[in-house]
């Protein structure tokens, strides 16, 4: 049997590694939420900063597809961004059916004021955490995070 298999999955360490990112996930995101500018909410922040390290625009469907939702749950996290002046929808002039979605000024802006509401936890955590410690985690997770990206297309 695999070091990595235990006769109890969940004493698998595989399984606790997951559960145990599974739960830092969901803790940070309602910590990394609650300080979050009034009416953002993460998965809009998600959006905005998606555009910041991936890409300048994208379709609809493109979002649904790198944020693992439905086309609608996207069109309605979109319309709420678009109201409030962050994204721009455009029809597609390559395409008469598709819109092209671009972060507008503003939300740069929101994106830019969300990251540093959330400084103060960022220093918290820092003062607990060594940078050294997890600059080696990142490494670690980023390879775990591109495996998995890869097999969710299989």
């Amino acid at each position: 049997m695999s070091k990595q298999i235990s006769s109890k999955p969940s004493e698998s360490p595989l399984f606790l590694y997951f559960n145990e990112i599974g739960i830092i996930s969901q803790l940070s995101t309602a910590l990394f939420e609650s300080k979050l500018p009034s009416g953002l909410s993460n998965s809009q922040f998600g959006v905005l900063n998606w555009f910041s390290r991936v890409d300048t625009e994208a379709t609809p469907g493109r979002l649904a597809t790198a944020f693992q939702v439905t086309p609608g749950a996207m069109t309605n996290t979109l319309k709420k961004l678009e109201a409030k002046g962050l994204i721009k929808i455009e029809p597609d002039e390559h395409s008469g059916r598709k819109k092209k979605v671009t972060i507008t000024a503003k939300g740069k802006q929101m994106r830019k004021r969300a990251i540093e509401s959330a400084a103060p936890l960022f220093r918290e955590f820092a003062e607990k955490f060594p940078s050294s410690g997890i600059k080696k985690q990142i490494k670690e997770l980023q390879k775990v995070r591109k495996y998995l990206d890869q097999r969710r297309y299989n």
